[in-house]
């Protein structure tokens, strides 16, 4: 049976990556989680990258909340010091690559390579063995050499055919000289469940609970658990507490529910450590934002989902009118500023009304997915440095006449973008998701 592991007065970490998307990163990083878990770990789980699902997924897997560590929208001190928060009193730190090891932003930058060698952690390198015999080894010499900052400590095996498809796939790795630590058969359970878009939480996928139990189970079979610990690298301490934006107002009204999900924990966790006081309201129970707040943050999410609860939420309306006309600042992200807006349009192209605090009408029904990276400039009442970074995700458009955009706009190789959202005096929004400042 697995047990704690020596001191632990650093905690150590681990970095689970793979070649391409689609490899079984999910499965194998929620596999892990749930099954040190129930082997008595304290987990700190992390995603890279802009991400708002996941690390609910990962999360709920390790029994305590996920971050994001963002080495394309977080400087590199930022990374080590929410790294060394996270871990703190865990007896080990999983961090969930994106994409491939070495894949990144337009510009180059933001790999899941960049942040295991800005935090110094080694990588367990997750190799999808189906259609692969022998050529697994030079896949994995390849990668394992092509940057000698980022070391893969590991290998564990996805989707193998039968046990003589895994004796080939082990004759071959002996010549790489990296440990193999395992090999999960092709089974059907061991798929992740589909999520809409990648965008539903765990608790709207039918079947969810049965894939995590089966993952762990895997994970527990054929994963050699007693030599992983051994791999994982402290993690570097920090030189002080991570940076952070500072708070929209002392006193922070915060939507939060099913149809404003999308919210960054190092944000807020920034903002209690700046002592503002933070409130959070449900939207879709008609609740409006706490009367004595001098800002309302209404997050991302899936407005569009609710167009008709949202539409006839008079006190929730009322409280957003009550709160702009006592000169407390009103922020909307993405969902957020979707409805600050007049009316949204949903996917059967009905229209409902929303606050009306800009006039702006998004719609649906037309859907053209925008992604990307930004950097972010502005001149508004936002508390925050003029330069910010962020990222953009979403299927919405907005039209709007005659206000002053929000933000300026560059993407990733610093192509500018069209302005962004709208402000009318201290009301603003945008389809950006802010991340940090640079």
């Amino acid at each position: 049976m697995l047990t704690k592991y020596g001191d632990m007065s650093l905690a150590k970490g681990l970095v689970v990556a793979a070649p391409r998307s689609g490899s079984g990163k999910t499965l194998i990083t929620l596999g892990l989680l749930a099954a040190l878990r129930k082997r008595g770990l304290v987990l700190a789980p992390a995603k890279t990258g802009p991400d708002y699902i996941d690390p609910v997924f990962l999360g709920r897997a390790a029994g305590r909340e996920a971050i994001n560590l963002d080495p394309w929208a977080m400087p590199p001190g930022q990374l080590q010091a929410l790294a060394a928060q996270h871990a703190t009193g865990a007896d080990l730190l999983i961090v969930e690559g994106v994409m491939g090891l070495f894949d990144a932003a337009a510009d180059g930058q933001g790999s899941t390579g960049d942040l295991a060698e800005t935090l110094d952690l080694p990588v367990v390198f997750v190799v999808d063995a189906d259609r692969h015999s022998q050529s697994v080894a030079p896949l994995v010499a390849g990668f394992a050499h092509w940057r000698p900052g980022v070391r893969i400590a590991g290998v564990i095996l996805n989707r193998v055919a039968s046990a003589r498809h895994e004796r080939m796939l082990v004759s071959a790795l002996r010549s790489t000289g990296i440990p193999l630590l395992g090999a999960i058969p092709r089974r059907a359970e061991l798929v992740v469940p589909e999520r809409h878009l990648g965008l539903v939480l765990p608790d709207e996928i039918d079947g969810f609970a049965p894939f995590l139990n089966a993952a762990a189970e895997a994970i527990g079979d054929f994963i050699d658990l007693d030599a992983l610990f051994p791999l994982a690298a402290p993690v570097p301490a920090a030189a002080g507490l991570p940076a952070h934006l500072p708070p929209l107002g002392q006193r922070m009204a915060i939507a939060q529910d099913a149809a404003f999900a999308f919210l960054y924990p190092h944000l807020l966790d920034g903002w209690r450590t700046a002592g503002a006081e933070l409130s959070f309201f449900s939207p879709l129970a008609n609740q409006a934002p706490a009367r004595d707040v001098d800002a309302v943050f209404l997050p991302g999410g899936y407005p569009e989902l609710h167009g008709a609860a949202l539409s006839t939420a008079n006190a929730f309306h009322a409280g957003l009118a009550a709160a702009r006309d006592s000169g407390a600042l009103i922020y909307g992200e993405c969902g957020g500023f979707m409805a600050l807006g007049e009316a949204l349009v949903d996917k059967r192209g009905v229209s409902h009304a929303m606050s009306g605090l800009l006039p702006v009408v998004t719609r649906i029904d037309r859907p053209k997915r925008v992604l990307g990276y930004r950097r972010l400039l502005h001149e508004s009442a936002l508390p925050w440095p003029a330069g910010l970074n962020g990222h953009e995700f979403h299927y919405s458009s907005a039209r709007q006449t005659g206000l002053s955009p929000l933000f300026e706009a560059l993407d990733a190789e610093g192509i500018r973008q069209l302005p962004m959202g709208a402000q009318l005096g201290r009301v603003m929004g945008s389809y950006a998701h802010v991340i940090s400042a640079p």
